[in-house]
């Protein structure tokens, strides 16, 4: 059975001063939001200032150096990184152990970024630990962002907290990205696309490089097979940090195929075969093969970790790893009609779960409802949006400046494809003229953006809220 999370355990160590100005979840989440938040920023280009280690190292070290006590395992790359954080945790915690996530972007709630056993961050004790951050910020005389507050904070309530690992994930790129700070017991570099152009380079080589300043020398690397030329950048990479790196379908052998069972109904099954162990026909907990490679890269992960002392016994792992849960991800959050979200948000991402929603889901028609960011590669995530939906309605996200305005959204689809399409200014009436739009076995396909389904999810919960009052009261 796997551990409960420990009650906190503050100590008198570094950062432990209070500030009086947050008493409240609100008043922590307003102190958050006023930081720097270059997600939610428009177009930005790399520089020495906006993206440097060394404020999250001062405000660490104002704290107690929390991430030196907590052993990690750190996984980067462009697409898959969430749900193959998710697989690693929710195997460990199958096998018994207590194992902090640290994620990014959240759905709905900034506590779901800082998790125990798939539990988030209890507001008590997020509005703590943003007092004391607020506190070791004004004591070291810096301005931290958004991301590197939520970092630290992380940081300080994985070793609180005592958990026995914790799975890290870049928020963007790796060299640069402020959790770079640790040094991992395994690394973990994810499927490398096009994403993140402006800041991390126009060339995926650039991009691997950046992905690839995670490795640590000594440090074991594990990557998946990955586009023309980025496996020679990579190997390169770890030859240079002195990080042994193994691949998967090269160093580790690895086979998936598609079926359907009376039990399970549509799924992937992965063999993994690493030179200590034999992962055979394991059910990918995740729909869609494009899960299957992540699966894959978890299994390797946990087993580099099996041979560092880890109890890994083969029941645990089945059990932990069919409970794994990715909120935002093939995520039905209505049933009449049905409205399954994803928050796909580049073209590699998007093509897969196009596919995934085909083979796991019937439907007679589908209407997606898309919105993105305006710096990504919009032309290739149209051309996947046509593969699936019959019918696309363009929209926004209110939350972020970034948001694609949904008419120059059309205006690109319409110029590279015929289907039918329409524009929403706001999501609320996307949802309105998708309701309209679809029968009993249809399905609305929401997708493009983290913060289009996190809005998506609100106002599906209001309106369910409120059809429920209505039909009480009558």
């Amino acid at each position: 059975m796997a551990k409960s999370p420990p009650k906190s355990r503050r100590s008198t160590s570094g950062g432990r001063s209070r500030s009086a100005t947050i008493t409240t979840f609100p008043q922590a989440v307003r102190f958050l939001n006023d930081r720097v938040n270059h997600e939610r920023m428009r177009l930005i280009r790399v520089n020495s200032t906006a993206f440097k280690l060394d404020r999250v190292r001062t405000l660490l070290e104002q704290l107690g150096n929390p991430h030196e006590s907590v052993q990690t395992v750190h996984v980067a790359g462009t697409v898959g990184k969430g749900s193959t954080v998710a697989m690693i945790g929710s195997i460990l915690e199958g096998c018994g152990y207590t194992v902090g996530q640290f994620t990014s972007p959240h759905v709905t709630d900034v506590r779901e970024r800082m998790a125990i056993n798939g539990r988030p961050i209890e507001r008590s004790d997020f509005v703590e630990l943003m007092r004391q951050v607020k506190a070791a910020s004004e004591r070291a005389q810096i301005e931290p962002t958004y991301f590197e507050i939520l970092t630290a904070a992380a940081f300080r309530y994985f070793a609180d907290q005592a958990v026995d690992l914790a799975v890290i994930e870049t928020g963007l790129g790796g060299r640069l990205d402020c959790t770079n700070v640790i040094t991992p017991l395994v690394t973990v570099i994810t499927r490398i696309d096009y994403d993140h152009m402006q800041i991390l380079g126009s060339t995926l080589a650039e991009i691997a490089t950046e992905k690839a300043g995670i490795f640590k020398p000594g440090v074991p690397a594990i990557t998946i097979e990955q586009p023309e030329g980025v496996e020679d950048v990579l190997r390169a990479e770890a030859a240079r940090i002195g990080a042994p790196i193994s691949v998967i379908n090269r160093e580790i052998e690895y086979s998936c195929r598609f079926g359907a069972t009376q039990d399970l109904g549509p799924h992937t099954r992965v063999c993994v075969i690493t030179p200590t162990s034999q992962f055979m026909h394991v059910p990918v907990p995740l729909p869609g093969e494009h899960m299957a490679g992540n699966c894959a890269l978890a299994l390797a992960a946990v087993d580099l970790l099996k041979g560092m002392g880890f109890k890994i016994a083969e029941v645990p792992l089945h059990e932990g790893l069919v409970r794994t849960k990715t909120p935002g991800r093939m995520e039905l959050i209505a049933h009449r009609p049905r409205i399954l979200v994803d928050g796909a948000h580049n073209p590699a991402s998007i093509g897969a779960v196009m596919r995934s929603v085909g083979a796991h889901v019937p439907y007679d028609s589908m209407v997606c409802i898309f919105g993105c960011c305006e710096d990504k590669d919009i032309a290739s995530m149209l051309d996947m949006v046509a593969l699936g939906g019959d019918k696309i309605i363009f929209t926004r996200a209110k939350s972020t400046a970034r948001a694609a305005d949904p008419e120059d959204l059309q205006r690109l689809f319409t110029e590279r494809n015929g289907k039918m399409s329409q524009v929403a200014q706001t999501l609320d009436d996307a949802l309105d003229l998708a309701r309209r739009a679809v029968s009993r076995e249809d399905l609305i396909f929401i997708t493009g953006s983290f913060y289009l389904i996190g809005e998506a999810k609100k106002a599906v919960h209001q309106y369910e809220t409120a059809a429920a009052a209505a039909a009480a009261a009558r």
